[in-house]
């Protein structure tokens, strides 16, 4: 789950990260009565969305005068913004973050994640933070380093002596990073976050080290364990279908396609829609299902599938390993007449009663296009979006 910057760095105050000053505001109304709390010489007024690439795209603004701030907040709310990570259609603007500004010396780059790897959380530390961090990533490797830290016996420091000699920093420097590294690893770990950024992580002239900008995205498996963190999911932010297939505990990602899939099993999934790639069409979804599949659930798996208009064709794609194919294609037959599919709809049953579950879709009178193979099934659902 992702939340908003302010959210982020509501997490990060309290375990005692520094982070500037500021407040959350939806209307301009609200900003103009908050903003006098702010005291300080220059503002920074920052749309509040779930993507990056913001300052680029015009949703970071550096005000010089509340009348300035003030503006700012009357531009940015309700317009639409488009970056590199909202797609072209961008996302609009519901609230703004107004925070006080600093006098920068310069600018860092520290995140944590989960190493695939060594399966143990890992700090990412570079000397060139700020909006370009994706191109000094590609083209100077070089200026970023890794540090390893051990589950077991957790953060104690870093490895001065590889960042002093990587970018040339005073052991004043790397102790005050390494204090600011501590809080953010123990937000971390007691959170079940899956990553935390700082970028920038900014020095102040006065030599401190500030949390500038915050993103943090957490386990959805370990939601269960957070109350406080699910009461900041913005549901205006994520893809409503996304949202709806969550309720039936399916999981469901749209994209540009307009073959719909229906799968059980992540795997089978993008084997699915590899398949559909490779015959020359677009998947419009991934789509799985999971191992309990009933009735109620493929009703309404059939309903988000639908509810994308660019979907032209279906293809439904089930093993029976713990669910059964009769008892799936009773299910398809009963979603199928309740909200009445009018595209192709092509399904291919594998595993337990496959046989039986194939023979009930061919008596149902409906029109259902059956397969033995995937790849059989891709053909036939991209002949019939000819």
């Amino acid at each position: 789950m992702n939340i908003h910057e302010y959210q982020a760095k509501e997490v990060l105050h309290k375990f005692n990260v520094p982070v500037p000053r500021g407040f959350v505001a939806t209307s301009v109304k609200e900003a103009e009565i908050k903003i006098g709390q702010l005291k300080s010489d220059v503002l920074v007024v920052k749309a509040q969305i779930h993507a990056g690439g913001r300052g680029k795209a015009g949703g970071v603004k550096l005000a010089k005068s509340t009348e300035e701030a003030q503006q700012f907040v009357k531009d940015m709310l309700g317009m639409i913004l488009v970056t590199h990570q909202t797609g072209p259609n961008g996302q609009q603007v519901r609230r703004v973050y107004i925070e006080e500004g600093f006098s920068v010396k310069k600018e860092y780059y520290l995140s944590i994640v989960i190493d695939p790897k060594l399966s143990n959380p890992t700090f990412i530390f570079s000397s060139e933070g700020g909006m370009n961090i994706e191109e000094v990533a590609k083209n100077s490797p070089t200026k970023l380093v890794k540090l390893d830290i051990n589950y077991s016996t957790g953060f104690a420091s870093f490895d001065s002596k590889k960042l002093s000699n990587s970018f040339y920093l005073s052991p004043k420097q790397i102790e005050k990073i390494t204090d600011v590294a501590k809080n953010i690893y123990n937000a971390f770990i007691a959170t079940d976050a899956s990553q935390i950024e700082i970028n920038p992580l900014v020095e102040t002239s006065s030599g401190d080290f500030i949390a500038l900008d915050a993103k943090i995205n957490f386990d959805d498996n370990a939601l269960y364990r957070h109350p406080e963190i699910m009461e900041f999911r913005d549901y205006d932010e994520e893809v409503k279908e996304e949202v709806e297939a969550s309720k039936y505990g399916l999981n469901y990602i749209k994209m540009d396609g307009n073959i719909g899939c229906m799968v059980n099993g992540a795997g089978l999934a993008m084997a699915t829609m590899d398949i559909i790639k490779y015959y020359g069409a677009e998947p419009a979804n991934f789509l799985d299902v999971g191992g309990g599949a009933n009735k109620e659930t493929i009703t309404e798996a059939f309903k988000i599938i639908l509810s994308d208009g660019n979907v032209k064709g279906i293809l439904v794609n089930i093993f029976g390993g713990i669910m059964r194919c009769d008892i799936v294609a009773s299910g398809i037959i009963e979603a199928a007449k309740g909200i009445s599919i009018k595209v192709p709809l092509v399904v291919r049953l594998l595993g337990t009663n496959f046989e039986k579950g194939k023979r009930i879709l061919e008596e149902s009178g409906l029109n259902i296009i059956t397969a033995d193979e995937l790849d059989e099934a891709a053909q036939k659902i991209v002949k019939e979006m000819e």
